[in-house]
């Protein structure tokens, strides 16, 4: 791939543009926002300049929406040689071009699962998709020569390829990706009108689960409009389960001890599954999460603060295999966990104590 045309520069567009031109290839950037198109051409992630011919990939990173018009006049106008979209539905656009009467040959449907809770090219980075999955949903119909290009771009993109059913994709998102942005703004509403005192209350818990509900409302119906469905289903499991859990803890403040023996079964029963659901999510590196243990430090909110922990980690040699900060309420300071393998704990422990650091727990 020498050439290629991004449409649509958002989070996803720009990202791969500015991965495309920093391993050589030629970027084109379209926007229906001019503005938009001239922060990603600023950011280094192409020209603005129009193609003097045929590119050879074109890149459709516009709404679900609008994805099959937008795919539909780049390929009557001969844009490319070969055509994917990075919408976060499949098989909605790719029926919408089939009922235009258009030769599917040269397109194929892709979505990388990365993403931000920020949207725009200034939130854009050219290692957005490293080492996330991105899905390739070819057809009978797709090309051979297209199927490489749109391979050749998850590689320089330093995503993993996934190939998929399109429909089979869209309910997976659904369950993975569209449900829990719903449930993750249903929480995250209950604290609007929520007492100042219980707010202040907020710890590690509810920043986990409310986090994706900044995300942006506009960009979350259009996507969901797309894909209603799918997601109706999952819901409905979920809200199942909701109506056994809310029984069960009715059942609890029974007076009557079988009831509140069958609520304490049913409580438990909803936990295990969600133990089991929660060992399927892939850890590092794609495998099993593993079981870490987590070194507590209390540190100062001064710049460098946690560069020196990192380092002080480094010279003990010990692997940080990940990290979570909780901020003190009305402190300047924070808890910062750093997970990592079981033996190596208690030698990391005393370490960082035996440098200064204030360890907790």
């Amino acid at each position: 791939m020498r050439t290629a045309l991004v449409i649509g520069t958002g989070l996803v567009g720009t990202s791969a543009a500015l991965a495309l031109s920093g391993r050589g290839v030629h970027v084109h950037l379209v926007d229906h926002d001019p503005a938009s198109a001239r922060t990603a051409a600023s950011l280094g992630a192409g020209t603005q300049e129009p193609p003097p011919g045929r590119v050879d990939l074109a890149v459709v990173a516009v709404p679900p929406a609008h994805t099959a018009s937008v795919l539909a006049a780049a390929m009557r106008a001969g844009a490319a040689r070969g055509y994917l979209d990075v919408a976060s539905v499949k098989g909605g656009p790719r029926r919408e071009l089939e009922a235009l009467g258009l030769d599917l040959t040269p397109y194929i449907g892709t979505h990388p699962m990365a993403g931000k809770e920020r949207s725009g090219p200034l939130a854009a980075t050219a290692d957005l998709f490293e080492g996330r999955p991105w899905v390739l949903t070819p057809t009978r119909d797709t090309d051979t020569d297209v199927l490489n290009l749109a391979l050749e771009l998850v590689a320089l993109c330093r995503a993993v390829p996934v190939v998929m059913d399109a429909d089979a994709h869209d309910r997976a998102v659904a369950l993975v990706s569209h449900t829990p942005q719903l449930i993750s703004s249903m929480v995250a509403a209950r604290l609007a009108e929520a007492d100042e005192n219980a707010v202040r209350l907020c710890g590690q818990g509810i920043r986990d689960v409310t986090r994706i509900a900044a995300s942006d409302p506009r960009m979350w119906v259009e996507i969901l409009t797309a894909n209603p469905g799918p997601v109706a289903d999952v819901l409905a499991g979920v809200a199942a389960d909701l109506e056994e859990t809310v029984r069960a803890l009715r059942g609890l403040h029974s007076a009557d001890e079988e009831k509140r023996s069958a609520g304490a079964e049913a409580i438990e029963d909803v936990l295990r599954r969600g133990n089991a659901g929660r060992v399927r999510v892939p850890g590092k590196h794609g495998s099993a999460p593993a079981a870490y243990e987590t070194v507590a430090v209390l540190i100062g909110d001064r710049p460098g603060e946690l560069a020196a922990i990192f380092a002080d980690a480094g010279r003990a040699g010990v692997n940080i295999e990940d990290v979570r900060i909780e901020h003190a309420t009305g402190q300047q300071a924070g808890l910062v966990q750093l997970m990592v393998e079981p033996s190596a704990a208690g030698p990391l422990g005393a370490a960082l104590k035996e440098r200064g650091w204030s360890i907790r727990g």
